[in-house]
């Protein structure tokens, strides 16, 4: 035996049946995945060619025939869709209510959770049990006392308002996220950092946040999802100048009924941002999944 046989660095050349083994057994695998995306894939597919076909034509055949009649393809209902005052107004509006929620959940959460991992205070521990406590409390419980509330300030059917019920409800999952992400920092880096005179105002935005970026990252990602996709909150804590595209959509459905080529292109709408933000940030949101097995 050759010296790096004994190592055990000389690898065994395959056979031509294993080679071919291999390569099934690959090909098998990245079939059974195309499948199931495309089962994913088709309910997404099937809404947005439905909004590029004409109500007569929906109501004579199903979307799947658009690829035998390409000539059905018409970007009218769109047209007509963002002529609509009510859908533009209610898309700026769903704008205004996800984005300060989810910065107000990740930048509030983000601090919170620093404190709770690695600041000491009297009745920290207890405040903890609380906010993991809070996690349990379903968003009905508190709808009605919340209205009575937003009524008596005056911001009841106000954006406002539907900030202020996402963002509450948003920090205690928020805080647990991401105090349980800081606390499987290091603690020499802590220390190290106050050694050299760093401020916990300091540590936290130079230390803890870039190293947090990955969890910060799915926080915001779901914070978002769960903002623009809601409906119970928004039909509840809005009037008609505040309503964001879900309630707009339904609005459309109680007044125009089976009209399938208004509600197709509204719907695809309101889906394919969620769908751009969660591709733009999968990078951070799979980090963010690997971490625990990681460390």
């Amino acid at each position: 035996m050759t010296s790096a046989q004994a190592l055990g660095l000389v690898t065994k050349k395959k056979t031509l049946a294993q080679r071919i083994l291999d390569g099934l057994g690959s090909t098998v695998i990245n079939i059974v995945l195309l499948i199931v995306a495309l089962f994913w894939l088709v309910p997404s597919i099937g809404l947005f060619l439905t909004s590029l076909r004409t109500a007569g034509d929906n109501a004579e055949s199903g979307w799947w025939t658009i690829f035998t009649k390409p000539a059905e393809i018409t970007i009218q209902n769109y047209a007509n869709l963002l002529q609509n005052p009510d859908i533009t107004g209610s898309i700026w509006n769903t704008i205004v209510i996800s984005v300060p929620t989810t910065i107000l959940v990740v930048l509030i959460g983000s601090l919170a959770g620093y404190a709770f991992a690695w600041m000491q205070f009297p009745g920290r521990d207890w405040l903890l049990i609380v906010v993991i406590v809070l996690l349990a409390v379903p968003i009905q419980v508190a709808i009605i006392p919340l209205a009575q509330m937003f009524g008596v300030l005056g911001i009841f059917g106000s954006v406002i308002g539907v900030i202020l019920f996402h963002t509450a409800f948003g920090l205690p999952f928020a805080i647990f996220l991401l105090r349980n992400f800081f606390t499987e920092v290091p603690g020499e880096l802590i220390e190290a950092a106050r050694i050299d005179g760093a401020g916990e105002w300091r540590i936290f935005f130079t230390v803890m946040l870039p190293l947090a970026m990955p969890a910060v990252a799915s926080l915001a990602i779901f914070q978002f999802l769960w903002t623009w996709n809601d409906m119970l909150v928004a039909l509840i804590f809005t009037n008609s100048e505040s309503m964001p595209l879900t309630v707009a959509i339904q609005s459309q459905l109680r007044q125009f009924g089976s009209n399938i080529d208004v509600l197709s292109a509204g719907a695809f709408l309101s889906m394919i941002v969620p769908l751009i933000v969660f591709f733009a940030f999968q990078r951070y949101f799979v980090q963010a999944m690997l971490a625990g097995s990681q460390k």
